[in-house]
């Protein structure tokens, strides 16, 4: 029994202290949390604006009048149903790569490049959560809306939306996990996310065990956080509802 505790602290000094190695660790959580925070914020707006076209398309477009308005709503629908399919039904790392190899192929900055693939690909999931939320409001409250005065836009701003908002919170907050996790794949445009930290430790001391469960532990610890904060969001609004 000695003997394994011993080789696991050699194990654990070779490859987290020897050389300053959990560094690589280090470096990688925090462009981790850089891509995955700011790739929700992409998400959420893309996600928003999408989700408002598609259900005000579904809501109003047999009541437009004008066929040259009609023409371009059902232009900018089909836009976004193009969008969601495309992204919804390929691999975020086929996706990574297309942005990192072919799009922004002069670009440097594989972790801004990152950032746009991961936030655009939020984005497709997001709308389908915000477009469930807004559809899931009373239709009498569009015409609680218009009996105020509100047209259409100011109805969805100040009414519609908080209502749904509130209702999709725990949702998107789940989407953040989710992300969080889909970030691991970031590596293959050889961004030093923490995955990739783990590989570059196992490779310079040939060593898979200690590298590979500590980015392991790590994602564990970063998800169970997360979940705790979405159950106590979650609580919160069964709370509020009463």
């Amino acid at each position: 029994m000695s003997e394994w505790f011993a080789d696991l602290k050699a194990d654990f000094i070779l490859n987290f202290v020897q050389e300053n190695r959990w560094k690589f660790l280090a470096t990688g959580l925090r462009n981790t949390l850089i891509i995955t925070f700011l790739s929700v914020l992409i998400g959420v707006v893309l996600g928003i604006i999408v989700a408002i076209i598609k259900s005000s398309y579904d809501k109003t477009y047999k009541e437009i009048n004008s066929r040259f308005k009609k023409f371009i709503f059902k232009i900018i629908n089909a836009f976004c149903d193009v969008y969601l399919t495309v992204i919804r039904g390929t691999p975020i790392v086929v996706q990574l790569m297309i942005m990192y190899y072919i799009i922004f192929a002069s670009s440097r900055n594989s972790l801004m490049v990152a950032v746009i693939a991961f936030g655009i690909n939020s984005g497709a999931y997001v709308a389908e959560i915000v477009r469930s939320g807004i559809m899931s409001i009373d239709p009498g409250q569009f015409e609680a809306g218009r009996s105020l005065g509100f047209g259409y836009p100011q109805t969805m701003l100040y009414i519609i939306l908080p209502q749904a908002f509130k209702n999709i919170l725990p949702a998107l907050a789940n989407e953040f996990i989710v992300l969080l996790k889909e970030t691991s794949v970031a590596g293959y445009v050889t961004i030093r996310d923490l995955t990739m930290g783990g590989n570059i430790i196992r490779a310079a001391t040939y060593s898979a065990f200690m590298p590979l469960v500590a980015v392991a532990v790590i994602y564990l610890v970063m998800v169970i956080v997360f979940t705790k904060l979405v159950n106590i969001l979650e609580r919160r609004l069964r709370k509020s509802e009463r």
